[in-house]
This record gives structure tokens, sequence and C-alpha cells, in this order.
């Protein structure tokens, strides 16, 4: 989770119960990603509640649009991307990150190899380096574009059918989570697209509802009872 509208202080490495790294941001006392595991979070929320949901529920389709509010560490791409080209998915993936990650920070993220995907160690580095806004190919049939602004500067540039929504917690930074803020993000999904957040706070689930969206409680990853999921 790395979406915030300020920062002073260095990212601090931090290992997770599966042995994955996140990042502490000490301005806001916060990790990117759970304690209890990041990789484990990330697959049991975006990649299983949301990616794998969304094409049950649609089957094969021609490219997958897909938005992240965050982009962070690039865990969530990376594992999307990961999925998307064992199932020979092309997707476009649309990531809000106004503020990267330094060099020497996600150059010690140990996600390559403990995943056992050295055959991605090249995309992952091209995820953080290049500027993509106008879109970097990660492989023939992912194209990454990933813009250095706020949400509430962004225009959408294609209806989303998957929204993962990984901004920092409501009582860090409210902001991200009010209504006005979702029914900009409800506007710019296809009919039927589904967002997905480790969130599962009333005020949230009430404000996604009265946008218009279908919201449903589901079992949250390790440490975490409940989230969310929401279709339009």
């Amino acid at each position: 989770m790395a979406y915030y509208l300020f920062l002073n202080m260095q990212r601090e490495k931090r290992m997770t119960e599966d042995g994955s790294y996140t990042l502490f941001e000490p301005q806001l006392k916060v990790t990117y990603h759970s304690i209890h595991g990041a990789i484990r979070e990330s697959r049991h929320v975006f990649l299983g509640a949301g990616l794998d949901y969304w094409l049950e529920k649609n089957g094969p389709t021609e490219t997958l649009s897909i938005l992240e509010m965050g982009f962070g560490t690039g865990l969530n791409a990376l594992l999307t991307l990961i999925a998307a080209t064992e199932k020979k998915l092309p997707v476009h993936y649309h990531a809000l990150e106004p503020f990267p990650l330094d060099e020497e920070e996600w150059s010690a993220l140990n996600y390559i190899d403990l995943l056992h995907r050295p055959e991605c160690q090249t995309a992952f580095l091209k995820m953080h380096r290049e500027e993509s806004e106008s879109g970097i190919a990660l492989n023939p049939d992912f194209m990454l574009y990933r813009y250095k602004i706020p949400v509430q500067e962004f225009q959408s540039p294609e209806a989303f059918d998957l929204v993962y929504y990984d901004a920092f917690a409501p009582d860090v930074q409210p902001e991200l989570w009010t209504t006005e803020l979702f029914r900009k993000i409800y506007a710019m999904m296809a009919d039927g697209g589904v967002l997905v957040t480790y969130c599962a706070k009333g005020a949230v689930r009430r404000s996604l509802s009265s946008i218009g969206f279908k919201v449903e409680r589901i079992p949250g990853p390790p440490g975490k009872r409940e989230m969310l999921r929401a279709v339009k």
C-alpha cells in the first residue's frame, strides 16, 4: 500500500511471516503489506478475490484492463504478470503512484527469489526503472502504464474491468476513501467490473453501496477476518 501525499523519510525493509519483505513508512507509521505475509496477502486479496473471481464470472477476454491504486513495491503487478502469463491473458495494467520507490528500496525486495521466478527479473526492473505513462511491454501481452499523479488528477484512458484498491488505510489517509473518490472510480469501471480491497470498514462498505456497487464482505487474508469485494 503506497498511495500517499507526502514523503520525507527513507522507508525501512521488514520481513513478514511468509518470508517476503514489506516496507515500513516511518512518517505514517504503516507498512505497505501485511506483516502476516506480503505475498500471501497480495495473492489472497488481489489475485484470488479479484483476478480469479473476475475470470470465473466472465471467462476469457480480449484484453483485461486493471487499475491499481498504489503501485508501491510492484508486488501486485508482479503477481498479476505471472498469473496472466500462465493463463495467456492479455492485460493493460494502469497503476497510480505519485511517490515511486528509490532503486535502493525496491532492489532490496526478495519477491523474485521467493517466488522462484528468475525469468521475471527483467520485467520487475522495468516496472520500477522505466517511465511508463505511455506504456511499457513487460511481455508481448502485458502492458504497464504507471502514472506519477494523484488519483484526483487521473483521467481514465479506458474502462476498467478490475480495480486493486491498495491505498493506505482509512485511518491513515481518509481522503483516499471518500464517497466522492469512489464515485470517480465507479465511473471509470466497465459494467460488471470488480473492485477489491483489504479494507472491511463499515463506512467504506456503506460508501461503496451508496454509489451503486454490489458489495460483499468475504474472508480476508491471514491476520484479517474480512475484506471487501464490490461489483459494478
